[in-house]
């Protein structure tokens, strides 16, 4: 059949004259029946395979050989040219090839495989109807026929794969499932080697029922792509794109939406519509830091969609419907849904804001929600399992995903109808098996725990802030523009940076950047002005200064409160006494301790005299434990507010925490933040048992928890029955060596006016222990160094303190 130097005698040949060629004569293709095996292609030394038909290749070029024919289109003789596609001519219009049957161009566009008989009219040829269809003729019509070279398109003429749409031919039908494989492999051995293209339509005979068959779409490859594993094959749905059918072609079938035809999935080849494309990196997508969770969601997602259908079948695989992201705020999930389209070879995704749905119109708001699965909806009707996968991308869920019966909505009762709607779209009594609904929050707490269940959103996928290699990932994404152009000085070290923006997240870091930029376009703004730029500002460069100076205006809105904790350790941790290296010393294995995972939540309760640095020792424990997340949190920090309001910042406080690998939160004066007051004595009830549920209740898994709290009221702890696993006592200072350290360490006297200073303190005080805090101390240095007399006025101000504390007692 492709032997193209017998294709009616050769080029520029008139119809019916015989062959005649001059020269030696050209090789033959090899002679083949039909239903034979196509030539093998042979292996060359490049590992590639040659192409069995390359000699005539060489030979021939152009589309049509031969004039043309006008001919009438006529029916099919029998079954066997109908079911076969092949077209009935006479042998003295066209005579056969060396293999019977040869290739005709029809029109100028459609290509069929043709079978000259003798016994068939002169000036005919037979079209049944699919075909007539197919090219839009009538039997009364009259078509253009030439002769068609089966490899004018070139090395790529062969079908590498199609997708082909089926359905009943007639009113002859069966509610028995075809099994793909099987049908793919009785239509090569009926039409192998014949052409096809996009548009055409067949008849097929299966079991005794007729199919008609559209194909749809063709990938066209060269002969060693048959057999050897190459990329690069294009869909195309152009209807010039034509090739060989092959027994090495992959066959895609998809239902008929106007047939009942019921298909089954393929055992082995993957979906036709592989929701994930092949050559996907997710390093392709430019999110840093995200790595681990970019796998999760695959693994949980999309890991069903690309097993064959078939065999998904036969182990009960059910796709998953719905994925939640939640997480701080500017940690990547927006982004993440973003850019999930292009890891897809599915349609564009969907996305839409929550409160966007809500419509002030009644049933508006469900309607809106029923608008984003109606293409879903029709699809899964006309194609079943064949259908493409839908993406929604649902962004601020919680606006309209609330608690059912929280009077979300206005009190209007909206909000409870439109998580009603959602609910029975994704998991109702038809159940749509081609959507992905993907849901973005900052808030899960508010989401309606109905939607959370599995078949719903039952994929819960936290995106958290992103660890020290995370960060320098991003910062790279962020610069990488910069060190392309040169802009980026060779200073500038994102491994330091990513250290020492602990607790940053994505949208953080970028804010960075930008601050760096700015910090660095302000060194070529002329003097004087405001938006004058100097003459060299081309040659600006972003510099590693740029990026610290950022770090001073750019904060993460989680995790570190750097200024509270600097403002407690100001000055920082003088070691007077070795109980303070004891004290630094037992903090560190506290943290350890959380740290390696030993104990997920450890509460450490630092008690001593009113200003013995509890506060400071807390806070320099925290500090030294480089914790993602350390909080201190203050009575003054919840000045003004009620019971409900401190309940719900402590609880914030805690749950923040919990977004966070290391965790540390420092309760200052915790006696204070459950409101007691000696008179009385009162405090809040409510305030306390919240505090105790938030400090009794275990972290997630993962996620560590030391809580420090400080207290100058030990005994009214154990009274409210507030209590902790590990408790370190604080000390005063208590000796003339002790109180001799510390004003060496303050640098305000010498060592002469120490000795006087203590002299004078112990013949006051008649030698008794010193008994004050180290922050009454310090107080009384800075008094005195307000005078002359330094060493005097320390002690006069110090003795007094001494006795003071002495009646207090």
């Amino acid at each position: 059949m492709f032997n193209r130097d017998n294709l009616f005698g050769g080029r520029g040949q008139s119809f019916p004259q015989p062959p005649r060629r001059d020269g030696p004569p050209q090789p033959q293709a090899p002679s083949r029946q039909p239903g034979s095996q196509m030539p093998q292609a042979q292996r060359q030394p490049d590992g590639r395979f040659a192409d069995p038909y390359a000699q005539q290749e060489k030979s021939h070029t152009g589309g049509a050989m031969g004039r043309s024919l006008q001919l009438r289109p006529a029916k099919s003789p029998d079954n066997t040219f109908t079911f076969s596609n092949i077209c009935a001519v006479s042998s003295q219009d066209i005579p056969p090839g060396q293999d019977g049957d040869t290739h005709l161009l029809v029109n100028g566009k459609f290509v069929l495989s043709a079978r000259p008989l003798a016994q068939f009219p002169r000036g005919q040829i037979s079209l049944n109807d699919p075909q007539r269809t197919w090219m839009g003729v009538a039997l009364t019509d009259t078509v253009d026929v030439q002769a068609y070279d089966p490899f004018s398109q070139g090395a790529q003429s062969y079908l590498g794969a199609m997708d082909v749409e089926v359905g009943f031919a007639g009113r002859k039908a069966t509610d028995a499932p075809y099994d793909q494989d099987e049908l793919a492999k009785a239509f090569t051995r009926t039409f192998r080697h014949q052409i096809f293209a996009p548009s055409q339509q067949l008849l097929m005979d299966y079991q005794g029922i007729p199919l008609r068959m559209t194909i749809r779409t063709v990938e066209l490859v060269d002969i060693s792509s048959l057999r050897a594993p190459t990329g690069g094959a294009q869909q195309s749905t152009d209807a010039r794109s034509r090739g060989i059918l092959t027994p090495e072609t992959v066959i895609n079938y998809f239902k008929d939406a106007k047939s009942p035809i019921n298909l089954k999935g393929s055992n082995r080849r993957p979906a036709a519509n592989s929701v994930v494309r092949p050559d996907f990196k997710f390093e392709d997508l430019g999110i840093g830091g995200l790595d681990k969770e970019f796998s999760d969601i695959f693994r949980r997602a999309f890991a069903s969609r690309i097993v064959p259908p078939g065999l998904a079948e036969k182990i009960g695989i059910q796709h998953v419907r719905g994925i939640l992201l939640y997480g701080p705020p500017g940690t990547g999930k927006t982004l993440i849904a973003r850019q999930i389209g292009k890891m897809l070879n599915a349609r564009e995704p969907k996305v839409i804001n929550g409160p966007e749905v809500l419509n002030k119109y009644v049933g508006q708001s469900e309607e809106n929600i029923r608008k984003l699965f109606a293409d879903a909806e029709k699809e899964q009707k006309e194609k079943g399992d064949d259908s493409e996968l839908h993406i929604i991308i649902f962004d601020e869920l919680d606006a309209v995903c609330k608690q059912r019966g929280s009077g979300a909505g206005g009190g209007t009762g909206v909000g409870d109808s439109v998580v009603n709607q959602l609910l029975s779209k994704l998991d109702g009594v038809e159940q749509l098996n081609n959507i992905l609904l993907i849901g973005m929050t900052n808030r899960k707490d508010m989401i309606d725990e109905a939607l959370l269940r599995a078949g719903r959103l039952e994929v819960h996928m936290e995106i958290s802030l992103p660890d020290e290699h995370g960060r320098q990932q991003i910062l790279t994404i962020h610069t990488a523009k910069m060190r392309e152009n040169g802009k980026l000085a060779a200073d500038v070290d994102l491994a330091e940076l990513a250290h020492l923006t602990r607790n940053f997240s994505g949208a953080e870091l970028m804010g960075l950047v930008k601050s760096s930029t700015s910090f660095a376009l302000q060194r070529h703004i002329k003097g004087g002005s405001v938006a004058a730029l100097t003459d060299d500002v081309g040659d600006m460069q972003i510099r590693m200064e740029d990026f610290l100076r950022a770090l001073e205006e750019v904060h993460p809105l989680f995790g570190v409160s750097e200024e509270d904790l600097e403002r407690a350790v100001e000055g920082g941790i003088i070691h007077f006494s070795p109980h303070i290296d004891k004290i630094l010393e037992n903090g560190r294995d506290f943290v350890n301790q959380v740290k390696t995972g030993t104990t997920p939540l450890l509460s450490v309760l630092l008690h001593g005299p009113h200003g013995s640095g509890k506060t400071a020792l807390a806070a320099q424990i925290a500090m030294n434990s480089e914790f993602p997340f350390i909080r201190l949190v203050r009575p003054v920090d919840m000045v003004g507010m009620n019971e409900i309001q401190k309940i719900q910042h402590l609880s914030k406080i805690f749950t923040d925490a919990y977004k966070s690998p290391l965790n540390v939160l420092v309760l200052d004066n915790i006696e204070l933040l459950v409101d007691w007051v000696p008179v009385g004595p009162r405090f809040s009830s409510a305030v306390l048992a919240a505090l105790k549920g938030l400090m009794d209740n275990k972290p997630p898994k993962g996620r560590p928890l030391l809580v420090m709290a400080t207290t100058s009221e030990r005994t009214v702890l154990q009274q409210l029955q507030l209590y902790f696993k590990m408790q370190i006592p604080i000390p005063n200072v208590s000796t003339q060596q002790e109180l001799a350290h510390i004003m060496q360490e303050s640098g305000a006297f010498a060592g002469a006016d120490i000795e006087r200073a203590i002299s004078d303190i112990e013949q006051t005080t008649g030698g008794r222990s010193i008994g004050v805090g180290i922050q009454q101390v310090q107080l009384c240095i800075q008094t005195a160094m307000q005078v002359q007399d330094r060493p005097g006025r320390f002690a006069e101000v110090m003795s007094e303190a001494i006795a003071d504390n002495a009646a207090g007692a």
